[in-house]
């Protein structure tokens, strides 16, 4: 049996969305935010930082926050730009997804005087026993072409950053040993991310690159959304399209991830 049910994750309204064998996600409607991914074994395989504010007042430090249209500082605009901090609207659901949406009009003030633009986000969230699937669809309804760029900025959890091992970003297996930040363009294979929690299979369609980071101690000591050694227990692995491309009027971009879990 699946569900979709209204749940709080703090103070902030969310949305269950349950899969087979009793896998299910935990998406706030503030940024679409995925905040947990419990596979069917009652694993969680997402990190969410305790200290994280769960109120609306600043972006989420954990799960998967949607990029979208600046990545990073990379631009004039909001770091890893608006789509994040904005409220989006459940428009669909069904056997175990749900989708939602964010528009112009959906934006606050102040973020909409600084995009000029018309634009359609639209993001489906779908969880199976022990897969998890992302569509994010770009779309620009208006008559003006815009830049963008997008990630899916996944936190994933492991049980001590020291036993995670990447492979498919780079020849041969990565390890990180300190902070970590890096993009790695043209990425054609799937990714995998094996710790002592077992191992994930990480597959992107549309997102041309990944960024893999960790902030390390001393980067992590300076945030404030970020508890003591919490940085021990994951690592982002984020599909992403970094360099901005246009969009022309009536165009259509869309970009896939698919995380399922695989035989250590």
């Amino acid at each position: 049996m699946t569900a979709i049910s209204m749940v709080d994750y703090g103070a902030l309204p969310a949305v269950r969305i349950e899969g087979p064998g009793g896998a299910a996600v935990i998406v706030t409607l503030y940024g679409a935010h995925l905040v947990s991914w419990k596979t069917a074994d009652g694993q969680e395989r997402i990190f969410c930082s305790a200290r994280s504010s769960l109120d609306g007042s600043r972006a989420i430090r954990g799960g998967v926050p949607v990029i979208f249209p600046q990545f990073a500082a990379r631009g004039t605009g909001m770091r890893h730009g608006f789509a994040r901090v904005s409220t989006w609207r459940l428009v669909g659901s069904g056997d175990g997804f749900a989708e939602f949406s964010l528009a112009e009009g959906d934006l606050a003030p102040a973020i909409a005087a600084a995009w000029p633009y018309s634009f359609a986000l639209a993001l489906r969230i779908e969880v199976l026993a022990d897969e998890l699937r992302f569509s994010l669809e770009v779309r620009n309804p208006g008559a003006q072409a815009f830049p963008f760029a997008a990630a899916l900025h996944t936190y994933f959890m492991v049980d001590r950053i020291a036993n995670a091992a990447i492979d498919g970003v780079q020849d041969g297996e990565m390890i990180i040993t300190d902070k970590y930040d890096h993009i790695h363009f043209g990425i054609t294979e799937a990714i995998v991310l094996r710790s002592g929690m077992g191992a994930l299979k990480l597959e992107q369609q549309g997102f041309p690159d990944a960024v893999v980071w960790n902030p390390g101690a001393a980067d992590s000591a300076a945030l404030a959304d970020m508890e003591g050694d919490e940085y021990q227990h994951f690592v982002c692995i984020e599909p992403a399209l970094v360099e901005p491309i246009e969009l022309e009027a009536g165009g259509i971009w869309t970009g896939q991830h698919q995380v399922s879990v695989i035989a250590a």
